[in-house]
């Protein structure tokens, strides 16, 4: 009987935490009711009563959109997704794909290319001739 007391302890400290990070984490135009700390002050002292009333009346919900109550292209903070780097973000793949459809700039990449051939040419053969032993 005590294992089941300290699991129940054990699960609602874990239900008090989660409640409380989503609270401190939750944008403030997605909570209702009560101003934040009210809320967080209610999750500390009644951790049970404080983190099921936060669930079900403390944040907003987003019902009748899809993905779970978030519209698509939102993370589970409710904002918007944003690409991490630049080679992630469509927008900008595609403004450098605009750029370098330019007849100057595949030009100017056609002579580099030659210059970079005849570079490396050079190089094997200069380091051909210095490898080969003298008789």
């Amino acid at each position: 009987m005590a294992r089941l007391y300290v699991l129940l302890f054990l699960a609602q400290v874990v239900l008090a935490v989660i409640a409380l990070i989503s609270c401190l984490s939750a944008e403030e135009g997605d909570i209702r009711a009560l101003p934040r700390i009210a809320w967080v002050l209610i999750i500390l002292f009644f951790p049970l009563v404080g983190s099921i009333a936060w669930f079900v009346a403390g944040r907003e919900t987003r019902a009748g959109q899809p993905g779970g109550g978030r519209p698509t292209g939102f993370g589970l903070t409710g904002r918007r997704h944003r690409p991490i780097a630049p080679d992630d973000d469509p927008e900008f793949l595609r403004s450098v794909e605009e750029r370098t459809q330019s007849q100057a700039d595949r030009e100017l990449f056609r002579r580099w290319e030659e210059d970079l051939r005849r570079r490396e040419d050079d190089l094997r053969r200069g380091d051909g001739e210095q490898k080969r032993p003298e008789a």
